[in-house]
């Protein structure tokens, strides 16, 4: 095959962020220092309107530290959707709390505000709405459910750097809100995450427990954990933030020119986007029958040379770390986007090229197929 492959995901490390690092590292300060709190004030700047933000080692470390900062524990429990990677509904398990799943809006892929409204008990203390693939939750209707029954709300933005709705910014509308800087995000430090937080007291909260609980060295005020970011990631972050704008607009337009090429095409389902959201694109995801799907991806990268990803395959509430939290549950619609999802190649490295090489490939292998 003469093509060259056009991959799933593809982390963009130029030689500015190679610079950085070789910068920290020639300063001698490679742990959490300057470049952290920079990072932090700069990210913070940049997408959630100057929020209190603390750097963390992971995404899945940032949304455990929020929770317990927040004060979730054994006795609460926290709704969540099924469709998601497995951190969100992970993190809620290890504050000791109970994850307590409800089914998704088959259009934005995010928790339904219906089996929301029927998952909530004397025991929940909040809501944890994932903004999947870049596209904002149904913010309206799932703050109104918070306000009438009192209830908290924790951002899972892992995949929103840039997302907003009506205005107001992913990572600004939860009492805190994870941002994942894995390599394959819209952004990456290399790995880590940031959690960006409501008020100043969640925001020490959450850097106590970072750092073994503790501001001053060796006065140790909570139990903590070792979650730090380090300088060199940090170095690597501070870059990416003066290229990720061009990145999600040329997401962006890469999703434009999917969606005109493939319009019209008989048993796929284009991205929705609703009319108060900006989408990012961290993922474009398709729909197509359950029968097709994996037919076409692996046509797709055997024919075509063009990779996908099923993102996600087996809905949280299957799965055997966390199905126990949820005996005989059945979220219809959770089910049948794990049955049909097909996310096709959207991020900034493609070249006009690439676009149309996914369109004729989804096409061909489709329409051989009706």
């Amino acid at each position: 095959m003469s093509a060259e492959f056009i991959p799933a995901a593809k982390p963009i490390i130029g030689d500015e962020e190679r610079a950085a690092v070789d910068r920290v590292l020639r300063s001698g300060m490679i742990a959490q220092g300057p470049e952290v709190a920079a990072f932090e004030l700069e990210f913070a700047e940049h997408f959630v309107n100057g929020r209190a933000t603390v750097a963390v080692n992971s995404g899945t470390s940032g949304q455990h530290l929020g929770l317990l900062a927040a004060g979730v524990g054994a006795d609460d429990e926290v709704i969540v959707p099924s469709f998601t990677f497995a951190a969100t509904g992970n993190s809620v398990a290890l504050t000791g709390a109970t994850p307590v799943f409800a089914d998704i809006d088959p259009q934005t892929f995010s928790l339904d505000p219906d089996s929301v409204r029927a998952a909530i008990t004397p025991r929940t203390k909040g809501i944890m709405p994932v903004h999947l693939y870049g596209h904002p939750f149904l913010v309206d209707q799932i703050e109104a459910i918070a306000k009438e029954h009192g209830l908290a709300i924790y951002e899972d933005a892992a995949q929103a750097h840039g997302a907003s709705w009506n205005g107001r910014p992913a990572g600004t509308i939860g009492d805190f809100a994870m941002f994942s800087l894995y390599p394959t995000k819209n952004m990456t430090s290399g790995e880590g995450g940031m959690v960006t937080c409501a008020t100043d007291d969640l925001a020490r909260n959450v850097r106590l427990l970072r750092n073994q609980g503790m501001e001053t060295q060796y006065a140790n005020e909570v139990i903590g954990f070792n979650a730090r970011m380090t300088d060199l990631h940090a170095a690597i972050g501070r870059v990416q933030l003066t290229k990720v704008d061009a990145w999600t607009a040329q997401r962006q337009a890469n999703a434009a020119a999917l969606n005109a090429g493939l319009a019209g095409i008989a048993g796929l389902t284009l991205p929705y986007v609703a009319a108060e959201a900006v989408h990012v694109y961290h993922q474009y995801t398709i729909r197509v029958d359950a029968a097709e799907r994996d037919g076409l991806r692996d046509a797709l990268k055997a024919e075509h040379n063009i990779g996908s990803g099923v993102y996600y395959p087996i809905p949280n509430h299957r799965l055997p770390s966390l199905a126990h939290f949820a005996p005989g549950l059945e979220l219809p619609e959770t089910e049948r986007a794990a049955s049909e999802v097909l996310s096709l190649p959207v991020h900034p490295s493609l070249a006009a090229g690439d676009v149309d090489r996914i369109i004729a490939g989804v096409t061909a292998v489709l329409q051989a197929g009706a």
